[in-house]
């Protein structure tokens, strides 16, 4: 794994670089509105990544009320101000309140000091049939969950 391809960990969450290409943007040279749900996915995956948690393997457990998947559940983004071709973006994803079956996460789209975006994000965990299921333990202490959660 390059660490400068998932970003880094820092400040008790995840940071990651991307520049913006021209297949991000729409006529206007700003980076269309639902580019940025890609730019927060990947934002939020690499992060997962460098916990030491494999989507792919989670999901791809024999049993399958015993596999493991997040599904974004409900998004609420705030759109602050546009990005550009060629701009390069700070994604930041800090972990929320983890409950049950549902994570709650924090991110922000950053252009040096700029923010363009936010999001509350809240994540479903469910195992192979699609049906909702706590996340299990050690899955919890990775992402800095305790007993209270």
């Amino acid at each position: 794994m390059n660490a400068s391809l998932s970003g880094h960990l820092q400040d008790g969450g995840h940071h990651l670089v991307q520049r913006v290409y021209y297949e991000d943007t729409d006529f206007s040279g700003f980076v269309y509105h639902a580019r940025y749900l890609h730019f927060f996915e990947r934002g939020r995956t690499d992060y997962i990544r460098l916990l030491g948690v494999s989507q792919g393997t989670l999901h791809t457990q024999t049993d399958l009320v015993d596999s493991v998947a997040f599904v974004v559940r409900r998004m609420e983004i705030d759109f602050k101000s546009p990005a550009r071709m060629d701009d390069v973006l700070t994604i930041i994803t800090r972990p929320g309140e983890i409950r049950g079956a549902r994570m709650m996460l924090d991110q922000t789209i950053l252009r040096g000091d700029d923010v363009l975006a936010i999001a509350a994000v809240t994540v479903a965990v469910v195992n192979g049939f699609g049906r909702a299921r706590r996340l299990p333990d050690a899955l919890l202490a990775r992402f800095g969950g305790g007993a209270d959660n």
